[in-house]
């Protein structure tokens, strides 16, 4: 381990990297500190401590922290995360200019980045400026004293031009640096919240004065789930369906081409972490927009009842984890089309008729393969959550799947990047000992 870190010090452009994703990195966490301006922070940090709060964890956990501070990056990726979902969705032969710019390569891809880019822009000012007046709104118009239309306006320039240097920052990270830029941010955000988790643990009714023994076991249970919680992940994350593909021998002039064995690897989860995104973002709005109006008694009735912690709340959620994980599973993973291809390089699966039948084939090994990931997805997104009401965990250190899920996958992304390069240099990596 140490010997295989000392060699990522003794090549040059692999240590220009590192470097330069830390300063990047450095730079970000600076960012998250720095206020907009017109925003009286106290009252935003007073209400911070109020009960309903958590709801915005999620975000807040993305942003490093600088959404509770409403420093100039309190806004976060998540803009940026959104446009790109929605341009990958719809260049599913949902329209089909985008379809053309999928199926150009590299010069579609710059096309594509550049469009998830200016929606980008258009998302982030309306998320900022909705964000600005439901905050002001939610905390008595104490939080922007005397704010008019042009307050507003400044607040929303100002954040989306932070969520736009963070874009940026991330471009520059996979570009110059280790690993996709993006996904190092919101790792970087989450991971900048330990030290908070863990303050806050200390001062919370967990550690409770003179039961060193209690406070001692219960420690080393949450410690104990939450490693092989993490182990779970990994194995899950890890896992793939080879499905054997023989390619027919096909005779073109003097030469022979096909005739070799390779497979289709299928994933476990194919679908990341964004059902879970998808399903905690689709369950949390219709809680925020209740607290805007938190007199009526609809409202309260929502605030309650739609919390992931409770049983309608915990229901939902995994209904709509299972749906998400199926629909982009199908959306990325189209086994027609993956039939078509095989079809028309003459590659077939042994034991199964090219063309419907391989199909259907498909079909039912990415359904059962789906429908375990999901269940997967469901409980790790459940888990952390019972296992911090069961241990009296504050609801601000109820770390959720989501989390876990994006700082074990970034980090087992960026470990498979460095040793890609080690072993292109001769070195030993991680992995090969």
């Amino acid at each position: 381990m140490f010997k295989t870190l000392k060699n990522i010090w003794r090549v040059a452009d692999l240590r220009k990297r590192i470097l330069f994703t830390l300063l990047v990195l450095i730079v970000y966490r600076i960012g998250s500190f720095v206020p907009v301006p017109g925003v009286d922070k106290s009252v935003l940090t007073q209400a911070n401590n109020q009960q309903g709060n958590e709801l915005f964890g999620l975000l807040n956990t993305f942003s490093g922290g600088a959404l509770h501070q409403f420093s100039i990056l309190a806004l976060g990726i998540m803009p940026y995360i959104t446009s790109s979902i929605i341009v990958q969705l719809l260049s599913m032969d949902v329209i089909p200019k985008l379809a053309e710019w999928a199926k150009e390569g590299e010069h579609g891809k710059k096309k594509s980045a550049q469009l998830t880019r200016y929606g980008t822009i258009v998302l982030g000012l309306i998320q900022a400026f909705a964000m600005s007046i439901g905050f002001n709104r939610m905390y008595s118009a104490q939080m922007i004293p005397n704010a008019t239309f042009v307050d507003y306006l400044l607040i929303a320039i100002v954040l989306t031009a932070g969520t736009a240097f963070l874009m940026w920052l991330g471009e520059q990270i996979t570009e110059k640096g280790i690993g996709n830029g993006i996904s190092i941010i919101i790792f970087a955000g989450i991971v900048a919240n330990i030290p908070m988790y863990i303050r806050t643990t200390a001062t919370s009714n967990f550690i409770q004065e003179g039961q060193v023994f209690m406070n001692t076991i219960k420690t080393i249970l949450v410690f104990i789930v939450i490693v092989a919680i993490i182990a779970g992940v990994i194995y899950i994350q890890q896992a793939i369906r080879k499905i054997p593909v023989q390619y027919a021998k096909r005779v073109v002039g003097n030469k022979m081409y096909g005739g070799q064995n390779t497979h289709i690897p299928l994933k476990i989860n194919a679908a990341g972490v964004i059902p879970v995104i998808f399903a905690s973002s689709l369950l949390q709005f219709p809680i925020i927009i209740a607290n805007f109006w938190s007199g009526h008694a609809w409202a309260k009735w929502v605030t309650q009842n739609l919390r992931f912690d409770y049983p309608l709340g915990m229901v939902l959620y995994v209904l709509m984890i299972i749906g998400f994980t199926f629909f982009y599973t199908f959306v990325q993973m189209n086994p027609n089309q993956m039939a078509d291809n095989m079809k028309k390089n003459g590659g077939y699966i042994p034991g199964i008729r090219p063309g419907k039948a391989t199909e259907k084939y498909l079909t039912r090994v990415l359904t059962r393969l789906t429908m375990t990931g999901a269940i997967f997805l469901a409980a790790i997104s459940l888990l952390p959550i019972g296992l911090g009401t069961l241990a009296g965990l504050p609801s601000s250190v109820k770390i959720g799947g989501t989390t876990l899920l994006i700082v074990i996958g970034v980090a087992l992304d960026t470990m498979k990047t460095i040793e890609s390069q080690l072993i292109k240099r001769h070195y030993k990596g991680f992995i090969n000992k």
